[in-house]
């Protein structure tokens, strides 16, 4: 057995800029729900990493 074989098919990643001019609406629509659930995820980062900047901030403050 291949150790290729066993990860099996991994989805094709989006490359942004690249022509949708190819793309089924099926797939202009998937891709949207993906992009969109790609900016949720990056939103809480940031926000999780803005309230932990925050908490050390409070913490270590001086007054």
């Amino acid at each position: 057995m291949d150790w290729d074989e066993a990860k099996g098919k991994q989805k094709a990643a989006i490359v942004i800029g690249e022509p949708l001019s190819t793309l089924s609406v099926a797939e202009l629509e998937a891709r949207v729900g993906t992009l969109e659930a790609e900016i949720a995820r990056i939103k809480a980062e940031v926000a999780a990493k803005k309230a932990h900047t925050a908490a050390a901030s409070a913490l270590f403050k001086t007054s």
